[in-house]
């Protein structure tokens, strides 16, 4: 125990003396999740001094100024995940996206790192930290680094499973300083959350009808996807399992009372499986800590086709921007303009027709509205050009809108457009019944 202290004393350093320990040109990682605070303001605080600097934000939450044009001769960004704080960079093609694989891993994961940068919980009493209420691929990822930095943030709560790191594996500790703003208050996207549409009503209820007692649930990230719980997507339901990404809102509330219990499950019985918490008060999450119903895995292992589908009546819910007539998926862009990435959906699309009696349940309301206020329909004849597929049609089962279900597992080209025009907005039914004709009919 005294040994680690000793070592863990000597790695103490401030945020700017960790700030200059970046060089010109190196390359600096983020992990994945909330970012070290601290240490992010003092690198962008060097500004002038560093030069072509490649930095990866997977999924920016905090403003450290790169994101600004002008910034790019300095700090070439690169991120996994577009945010509010960062679409428009991406908009205006300023910085980079990464793609991550099936597992994950995307280019500055895969690759060696001059720096990555973490955050921390302080040691427990055997030296041994924690990643607080997001794992991700952090172990992993930190091992990829030349000189690994973490901040220590004592807000950060701990998690039975894979989710520590000890004192010996990181070069440098930095205390945290809190950002001086108040716990957000928008979606797991990182976006404004405004109150729940009746559309996400209706949507909820159409997807309710699809889930059943026993059965082991996933919800991605999504205006409407991660309203589903809290607008009473488990109303009666029992013995509900969870092996998911994270914990929209309501879902710490529901194991708290029972209804997402793991009774049933037959991998990893009786546990919440995530590789982050969120979406819940304080007071939740105080109750998630340190909590044996709670094993945060890393994410190669719950993205992994084969664990998915080793769980039973697996349900897997997700958001999508647009579907086509025959069945394509994208939740990534609309032509070449990107607003989000795959993240696990790919795999928990397969994963969920491989499980047993597994149900795969793509979610998006009918219409969105362009800049000028013109209405138009989610559900298209074809994907535009340049539009990522992020579930092929082969894999894809239910697409549910605020009209209905529409089930497309082993139907023909002719009855998906039959449908998925029936879960279309009325206004466009009949102009998706033209393009159809004219694609599948002679």
């Amino acid at each position: 125990m005294k040994e680690w202290k000793a070592e863990f004393e000597k790695k103490l350093i401030t945020a700017e003396e960790a700030a200059k320990l970046v060089k010109p040109g190196d390359r600096v990682s983020f992990t994945l999740g909330r970012e070290a605070f601290s240490i992010g303001l003092a690198i962008a605080a060097r500004i002038g001094e560093l030069r072509d600097v490649k930095v990866f934000q997977p999924f920016p939450g905090y403003d450290f100024g790169w994101y600004d044009a002008g910034w790019e001769e300095f700090f070439q960004i690169s991120i996994l995940m577009p945010t509010a704080v960062s679409q428009q960079m991406i908009d205006e093609r300023r910085g980079d996206i990464e793609v991550n694989d099936i597992l994950c891993w995307s280019e500055s994961t895969l690759c060696q790192s001059d720096v990555v940068i973490t955050e921390v919980s302080p040691p427990d009493e055997k030296g041994f930290c924690s990643f607080g209420a997001a794992l991700w691929n952090k172990r992993k990822h930190i091992k990829q680094g030349k000189l690994v930095l973490a901040e220590i943030n004592d807000r950060l709560i701990r998690t039975f499973g894979d989710n520590f790191v000890h004192v010996s594996e990181i070069d440098y500790f930095v205390p945290h300083q809190e950002s001086g703003g108040v716990a957000s208050s928008g979606s797991l996207g990182g976006r404004e959350k405004k109150e729940p549409a009746q559309y996400m009503k209706d949507i909820t209820r159409h997807v309710s009808g699809l889930i059943g007692d026993g059965d082991t649930v996933q919800i991605g990230i999504g205006r409407v996807s991660e309203r589903l719980v809290e607008l009473g997507l488990f109303d009666g339901r029992s013995d509900i399992g969870w092996y998911s990404e994270a914990t929209p809102p309501g879902v710490i509330k529901l194991v708290r009372e029972g209804v997402i219990n793991g009774r049933k499950k037959n991998f990893f019985p009786g546990k919440v499986i995530v590789t982050t918490l969120g979406g819940a008060t304080k007071d939740d999450m105080d109750w998630a800590s340190n909590n044996p119903l709670f094993w945060l895995a890393d994410v190669d292992f719950l993205w992994d086709v084969r664990n998915i589908s080793a769980n039973d009546n697996m349900v897997a819910i997700n958001q999508a921007l647009t579907v086509d007539l025959s069945g394509q998926v994208s939740a990534e862009s609309i032509g070449h303009k990107i607003f989000s990435s795959a993240g696990g959906q790919t795999a928990f699309a397969y994963g969920a027709l491989l499980s047993k009696d597994g149900r795969g349940i793509t979610v998006l309301p009918s219409t969105a509205k362009t800049r000028d206020g013109k209405l138009t329909s989610r559900i298209v004849p074809a994907l535009e050009p340049g539009t990522a597929v992020t579930v092929p049609r082969n894999c894809v089962d239910h697409v549910v809108t605020e009209y209905g279900i529409a089930r497309l597992r082993g139907k023909s080209l002719r009855h998906r457009c039959e449908e998925l025009i029936a879960v279309a907005h009325p206004d466009f039914r009949e102009e998706l019944r033209d393009s159809a004709r004219r694609l599948y009919w002679p």
